[in-house]
């Protein structure tokens, strides 16, 4: 492999973390601000963090995305 390849690599490497740091920031942020500021008045539930919301994200999708096992593309 030569470095102009390995360049290459590196750069797409950083521009997918920054882009997966950008999709955490945009997903987890209104999910945290909007958590922090019902749930612990009207239910009694304890704040959480930005990572746990996060984390609150990606469970939610895995639970509940709907998935079509008869589509045949």
């Amino acid at each position: 492999m030569n470095t102009e390849r390995i360049g290459e690599l590196m750069g797409a490497f950083f521009v997918l973390v920054g882009v997966a740091c950008a999709v955490a920031l945009v997903i987890g942020l209104p999910t945290w601000l909007l958590w922090n500021w019902l749930m612990p008045e009207l239910f009694g539930l304890p704040v959480i963090t930005f990572w746990q919301a996060v984390g609150l994200n990606l469970l939610c999708f895995i639970l509940f995305r709907s998935v079509d096992f008869k589509s045949k593309k």
